[in-house]
């Protein structure tokens, strides 16, 4: 019997994994090994895929990649009822990490790899370490963001917060990156944090670390809510079994950091490793350190530590046996050591190791964690699944969902919050008008600031309680968990354009803004997905196109502004599916990646998480404001102000800038608005879609209130829509031209990306107006 069979509510043990190559190494990787107790807990609302509970956590998974997994006879969930043990009886505290003589000076240089599973709480730990002290970069020779800070009250301490990541095979891009750094930078010491409310799955990644020899400490997070539901972790007991500082703590809620970073600058200072390093006994103990004999000198050579190279090996890692150049009579002897373990075990390598590193987990479970029974945080969770994941209800929530939140930022409260900041700046506007004119400054001077700056920078400005208030919404949907569910939900329709539910939440990203969306697409493991993904991006408009949206249903659909708004939302993700269905035809033909993925339990987000990210995008909105589109007001207006000879002209159709938007204006003209001044605000809304806006004011010599006359006298209704149509779909922003040149390795395909949504937005576009016409509503 297979695990596509298992009906649902019924539990049974996993006795063979089917599958080759690095997807069967993930599955075993995420806990799904022979003998392991699992429970088909939902099937997502369209049947497929499908959520099971392992190893105290939840995972999803397709019924196609579930007929690969081989099962016994489905039972009554839960383990078999374990036998009554004694209390776990009290240890001495193992003292790692508590040296207080060091072997390097207080004030040398360090550096620290934070690493951990995701949805672990390893961005607030990050948060907690460095405070406001932390920067953004790249690693070196990829794409994956960087994220460094220095460890407080420790200026010459600096945490690298790595991906999350789940083991160390390369299954993921993120998970490339880790290893790599780890290996090759070789930091100073590792932390190592561990959700201690699933703390099996955690530990099989820390195995892998300690296997690397760097000193590192454990920080054993969300002991609050250990506490809370009466369950204990007996660190000291952990800790001998591990070789390392064990420190419980709360990110969350700042306990323990203080005791986290003392032990982390000591074992540091101190070069204390782990104290154990061999968790394996039996046939495999004795095929890793046959292979760790033989490989020894090619590893010190290489610079990788011996047990993590030979554990790699049997794995049968191609990136690992590349690195250490073994001779052929090398490998014939490896493989004869794994082959013959594997004849000893009665299973391949990597199901053996996986099963010997998770039975130790095992072992040091029972040893040292005590559970009373479910979580509250877990069964809040299955609770909220119920309504949530519904197989009628979940997709009718979605919608309602995000109805409310682009209620709540286009109406209620971004709206609001817009309209008065649109009352001051009107205001200091009309103060400043007042100023230079009392002063009597130069005319020319005079409209600099007035006509460029201010009617240019400050048409901009109004919107950002908009763009702030939907990533608000946003991150709260992500932080929560219920981005997750969304995926699980969509992964079985959006199956049919090509893609997975794991590509849903870039694209639901793309509300927000296209850069870290594209940047998103980071976590699919599939290329293909990836690049697909990033094409499809795009079609989710984002809140930079704001802006445009609000002015021109303000001008023209007064009484239908959130209908028409809503409306343009669905036209780009009905055309986006569209181009998906034709890709799919077309240029990615094949299989979407397999859709294996974590359901974390929901949890409130942190206010202070919610609060960085809401500052993160007003900087970034601010700082576009006051470069990209201050320098392009600059140049809309000197355009606008000076002829071909640099006079100042009294008619802007006089102008430069008349010139060139009038080199565009017949490409447009088809589509019902051939004024040069269009064309130009289009041009300048490559560098940031808020220009348009700030251009088109610029150019009516509008202040943000009577912009709505003054393009009542360009549009009609229905080419006014026709207009938000193309700036719908045309190119995204050079941002994003740029993200999209970085993620996809080729400034030819950004290029193409650009081209083509230009193509295909003029082609709807033509094709709306010419509905609207034939409807009578030209």
């Amino acid at each position: 019997m297979t695990l596509d069979k298992l009906p649902l509510g019924k539990a049974a043990t996993i006795e063979a994994v089917g599958g080759e190559g690095a997807l069967r190494r993930h599955f075993l990787n995420m806990g799904l090994t022979p003998g392991t107790r699992v429970t088909l807990r939902k099937t997502a609302p369209m049947g497929d895929p499908i959520e099971l509970e392992l190893r105290g956590y939840e995972l999803t998974l397709r019924l196609e990649d579930a007929k690969n997994i081989e099962i016994g006879e489905p039972g009554e969930p839960g383990e078999a009822p374990a036998a009554p043990r004694a209390a776990i009886p009290p240890i001495p505290h193992p003292g790692h990490g508590e040296k207080k003589r060091t072997a390097l000076a207080e004030d040398t240089p360090l550096v620290f790899a934070l690493a951990g599973n995701q949805n672990c709480g390893k961005t607030t730990l990050f948060n907690q370490l460095t405070g406001s002290n932390q920067h953004v970069g790249n690693f070196p020779g990829v794409t994956v963001d960087r994220k460094d800070g220095q460890i407080r009250k420790h200026p010459q301490a600096t945490v690298v917060d790595l991906p999350g990541i789940y083991s160390l095979s390369p299954y993921t891009s993120e998970e490339i990156v880790t290893r790599d750094f780890l290996v090759n930078n070789k930091p100073d010491g590792i932390i190592n944090i561990v959700d201690a409310t699933n703390i099996e799955r955690n530990l099989y990644l820390t195995l892998q670390l300690i296997e690397l020899g760097i000193p590192m400490v454990l920080a054993l997070n969300m002991m609050d809510e250990m506490r809370a539901n009466g369950n204990t972790v007996h660190v000291n007991h952990l800790e001998q079994a591990l070789g390392i500082p064990v420190i419980p703590i709360s990110a969350a809620k700042n306990e323990g950091i203080d005791e986290l970073i003392e032990h982390a600058m000591q074992v540091a200072l101190n070069r204390e490793k782990p104290q154990r390093l061999d968790f394996c006994s039996g046939a495999v103990h004795r095929c890793i350190h046959a292979i760790c004999h033989l490989i020894e000198d090619h590893a010190q050579r290489a610079g990788v530590p011996v047990r993590f190279a030979a554990t790699k090996l049997v794995e049968g890692d191609a990136p690992m046996l590349e690195k250490m150049d073994l001779s052929e009579n090398e490998k014939d002897m490896m493989e004869h050591a794994i082959t013959e373990m594997e004849g000893e075990v009665g299973t391949d390598r990597e199901a053996a190791l996986a099963d010997m590193r998770y039975g130790f987990i095992g072992q040091v479970c029972a040893e040292s964690v005590v559970r009373r029974g479910e979580s509250k945080e877990h069964a809040r969770s299955v609770k909220i699944d119920s309504i949530l994941t519904h197989r009628v209800l979940a997709i009718p929530i979605f919608l309602v969902i995000m109805g409310v939140v682009f209620w709540l930022t286009f109406g209620l409260i971004g709206q609001g919050l817009s309209d008065l900041l649109s009352l001051g700046l009107d205001q200091l506007t009309a103060l400043a008008d007042k100023g230079l004119t009392a002063y009597g400054i130069n005319p020319v001077v005079h409209s600099l600031v007035i006509d460029g700056i201010f009617a240019g920078v400050g048409s901009v400005l109004t919107f950002l309680p908009i763009i702030v208030t939907l990533f608000f919404f946003l991150s709260i949907l992500e932080d929560s968990g219920y981005m997750a569910r969304v995926a699980f939900v969509m992964d079985k329709l959006l199956r049919k354009i090509g893609l997975s539910g794991r590509s849903f939440v870039p694209m639901l990203i793309g509300f927000g803004c296209s850069v870290p969306a594209i940047m998103a697409t980071r976590t699919l493991s599939s290329e293909r997905d990836r690049r697909m993904t990033i094409l499809l991006t795009p079609f989710m408009s984002c809140s930079a196109k704001l802006p445009i949206y609000a002015m021109f249903t303000a001008a023209f659909f007064t009484d239908h502004k959130a209908l028409v708004m809503i409306g343009l939302y669905v036209m780009g993700m009905v055309i986006g599916v569209l181009y998906g269905l034709i890709l799919k035809a077309v240029a990615f033909k094949g299989e979407p990646v397999p859709f294996v993925m974590e359901l974390p339990n929901y949890r409130l987000p942190s206010a202070g998480s919610v609060l960085r990210l809401m500052w993160e995008k007003a900087k970034d909105f601010l700082v576009r404001a006051f470069t990209v589109i201050f320098v392009a007001s600059l140049l809309i207006w000197f355009l606008q102000t000076f002829d071909s000879r640099l006079n100042v002209v009294t008619d802007s159709a006089n102008s430069l800038l008349a010139a060139l938007g009038g080199l565009l204006a017949p490409l447009f003209a088809p589509l019902g608005f051939g004024d040069w001044r269009v064309s130009t605000a289009l041009i300048t809304g490559f560098s940031a879609k808020e220009a348009v806006v700030s251009t088109l004011a610029v150019l009516t010599g509008s202040s943000l209130t009577t912009l709505p006359q003054a393009l009542g006298g360009m549009f009609t209704p229905l080419t006014a829509f026709v207009f938000l149509t193309f700036t719908l779909l045309y190119t995204p922003c050079v941002a994003a031209i740029a993200a999209v040149k970085r993620e996809m390795g080729s400034a030819k395909a950004a290029a193409g990306v650009a081209l083509t949504q230009c193509a295909i937005a003029w082609g709807v576009a033509f094709v709306v107006r010419c509905i609207g016409l034939a409807l009578g509503l030209g």
